[in-house]
């Protein structure tokens, strides 16, 4: 071999060498690459599944809460309907008490709510015309000393009870009035009777 092909030999080796360690060097920053790209993407990968698994959490904490909400509203307005309804039958119950009961609750509501003084009751048409003869009489028997009443030919349209009237002043005895007076203290009654807890 000559010098010349000497040369060319060595540089050709030399380039072959040079080639190759160049492409293991490109190989190696390939594989590191491609390394740490499957790292990113496995950590990215994995914060997704954290964030999805947290959103799955909450969307079920919020169903889960919507739900009990609506329960709870469904069971209020439930409960709402039936003390609405047991105290309508109450009532309808106060206004068709038998003829005697009747009067004697009214004497009983009389009591409570007359004032000192002379004063007037009025009655609706129909009670006005079914009265106990002798009602007058019981009435102001039943009432403080100081207070007496009488029973008015003036009618009112009240379903039951009475309207007591001291010169301009009226206290509205009705049933309805009385009810409306005592609603929240009789649903809460009402509410416990029905619902009170085991």
């Amino acid at each position: 071999m000559t010098g010349l092909e000497k040369i060319v030999q060595d540089i050709s080796n030399e380039s072959k060498d040079s080639a190759s360690a160049t492409l293991e060097k490109a190989r190696q920053e390939a594989e590191k690459i491609r390394s740490d790209a499957h790292c990113k993407a496995s950590g990215e990968c994995e914060a997704i599944r954290l964030r999805a698994e947290h959103g799955t959490e909450v969307v079920r904490e919020r169903a889960a809460s919507a739900a009990d909400q609506h329960k709870r509203r469904a069971v209020l307005e439930a409960k709402q309907q039936i003390i609405g309804e047991t105290m309508e039958a109450a009532y309808q119950k106060l206004v068709s008490l038998p003829q005697d009961e009747y009067f004697s609750l009214l004497l009983k509501i009389a009591a409570k709510y007359a004032l000192p003084g002379e004063g007037e009751i009025i009655f609706s048409e129909k009670d006005l015309s079914r009265l106990p003869s002798q009602f007058e009489t019981e009435l102001n028997s039943v009432l403080k000393k100081g207070s007496s009443l009488k029973i008015s030919s003036r009618t009112r349209k009240i379903d039951g009870g009475f309207i007591l009237v001291y010169g301009g002043v009226e206290e509205n005895c009705s049933f309805s009035a009385l009810f409306d007076e005592k609603r929240d203290e009789l649903q809460d009654k009402v509410q416990a009777l029905l619902f009170a807890e085991a």
